[in-house]
């Protein structure tokens, strides 16, 4: 785990960046990405008398892979679903801090509500936003999750680091629904991640084709990002997949019942989709 500070201020340099993207309309029908604009900019309107932002990254890079002839998932959901996995280690380390200074109070978050997880990461040097707008580092690449301690106490601040993309295009080239439409852009209503968890409703059928055999999420720009090459398998078990998910083939994936999802899915992050979601995402690819 890595951990980063920052002071608890307005992210001024952030408001035109979020404010042009949902003028766009790249959060598609992500509706609550339009709501607390001010929330999501200034982290002392969620926790009052606030000083302080301790940003914080956990690996999941896996060890294993699925099957090559399966449809497949994103890494950060193959073991037990994050938000509950960190939340607890955020709340013992608010614990640990209470113990050793005194009366601290604060919040512990895991994109769960409007905080800007990769903006606050990259102002405590943690890393850099890339092109493909997830966060980097030199040590690392990408393959890990952000939160954040938001207390009210100060704390010696680090500063940012610069950027390392250079001239590379590598996620932009390869984006196979050509959602990267600028460097440093994403326009989530075009993200295999949007249509495969996001989107509620139908797949538009000019994707069809596009999608990479993804039926979960998308890792394609990480996957071709030279930073990635790095990456080291995570250390905490309650990531490791479901032994059975990484045995599952196309076929297998095409006559899912519900039973065997809620068993391969018990604790995960895939359960967001539901059933009739991941269902809707197999037949999109296999029809």
């Amino acid at each position: 785990m890595s951990c980063g500070i920052s002071r608890a201020a307005f992210l001024e340099e952030e408001a035109p960046r979020l404010e042009r993207w949902l003028k766009n309309n790249m959060h598609g029908e992500m509706g609550y990405m339009e709501n607390h604009f001010d929330k999501r900019l200034d982290p002392t309107k969620l926790v009052s008398d606030s000083k302080s932002v301790i940003s914080l990254l956990l690996n999941y890079a896996p060890s294993e892979l699925q099957n090559e002839d399966s449809y497949k998932i994103s890494k950060y959901a193959y073991g037990t679903d994050y938000h509950f996995v960190i939340k607890d280690k955020l709340k013992q380390l608010l614990h640990h801090i209470q113990e050793e200074i005194g009366e601290v109070h604060g919040r512990a978050f895991v994109d769960s509500a409007p905080v800007l997880d990769k903006a606050w990461a990259a102002k405590s040097g943690l890393g850099w936003m890339g092109k493909h707008s997830n966060l980097l580092t030199k040590q690392a690449g990408s393959f890990y999750f952000i939160a954040e301690l938001i207390v009210d106490l100060d704390l010696d601040y680090d500063s940012p680091v610069t950027d390392h993309c250079g001239t590379c295009t590598a996620c932009i080239d390869a984006c196979p629904t050509e959602a990267i439409v600028a460097p440093y852009v994403v326009d989530g209503s075009k993200c295999i991640s949007y249509f495969t968890i996001e989107l509620k409703n139908e797949i538009p059928s000019n994707v069809r084709g596009h999608f990479d055999d993804w039926i979960f999420g998308c890792d394609v720009c990480q996957d071709v990002c030279p930073w990635n090459r790095f990456s080291q398998s995570h250390k905490e078990p309650l990531f490791n997949p479901n032994p059975d998910l990484l045995d599952m083939t196309k076929k297998d994936w095409n006559e899912i019942t519900e039973d065997v999802f809620k068993n391969l899915f018990k604790n995960s992050a895939v359960k967001r989709t539901k059933f009739e979601g991941l269902k809707r995402n197999i037949d999109f690819l296999s029809s």
